[in-house]
């Protein structure tokens, strides 16, 4: 018999260690904790989340969900949008990949999903031996460009954060948008390789300042 998903027991531990003075995060780093407390006045948002991964873990827009929020969540992985109706349907949940191009790319299915991507780079190299973490399969995946799919669902909604996190290729999504007319407040995407003393040569960082945007806050782990 299959197990239900363990809602209830999870609620029951959240009452037990309950502290009032606790903030509880669902992000990977506690990005959620930095976006709650910029739009910490703001009852209402829109939000774009691109690699999405699960309506829940390591999520930056669970917790704006939690508080009346919606958006767009988008991930290339098959089936990975049952769990965001389940628990996400007031949101707009696309199964799809997101490239500069339409088309279809190869797609490296890891043991462990949030390492799923479209880089092969980057995903070989985790699949080194000795590494805990190896390629399952590699599948062929539809993808978009983000401006198209923000074209057909975003609607006159103004989007108050993009959060790009797609394994290594976060620069083609970026790209992939038409920033004249779809521009979030604030943009979120992982640089993956660098250091503080290097961040601000990286392609992203220089990428986002040409369409006119400036560093807010960084995270290192």
């Amino acid at each position: 018999k299959k197990k239900k998903e363990e809602e209830p027991a999870q609620a029951t531990v959240d009452f037990l260690t309950w502290d009032p003075w606790a903030i509880r995060s669902w992000s990977q780093e506690g990005e959620d904790i930095v976006l709650r407390r910029i739009f910490e006045h703001k009852d209402m948002g829109f939000y774009v989340d691109v690699g999405a991964h699960h309506p829940k873990r390591f999520s930056n827009t669970y917790l704006f969900f939690k508080k009346g929020w919606s958006g767009i969540n988008i991930d290339a992985m098959p089936r990975s949008m049952e769990l965001f109706q389940k628990w996400r349907p007031r949101d707009i949940n696309l199964e799809v990949g997101v490239a500069q191009a339409a088309g279809s790319l190869d797609y490296y299915v890891f043991n462990e999903p949030a390492l799923n991507g479209f880089s092969p780079e980057l995903s070989n190299d985790r699949n080194k031996a000795g590494n805990s973490h190896r390629i399952e399969a590699v599948i062929k995946v539809k993808v978009r460009p983000l401006a198209e799919i923000l074209e057909a669902h975003v609607g006159e909604n103004r989007i108050d954060f993009l959060t790009v996190d797609v394994e290594g290729l976060d620069l083609e999504v970026l790209k992939s948008n038409d920033w004249t007319k779809f521009r979030p407040k604030y943009v979120l995407a992982e640089i993956l390789g660098s250091s503080r003393i290097d961040l601000f040569e990286s392609s992203i960082p220089q990428f986002l300042q040409d369409q006119g945007y400036v560093f807010y806050f960084f995270f290192f782990f």
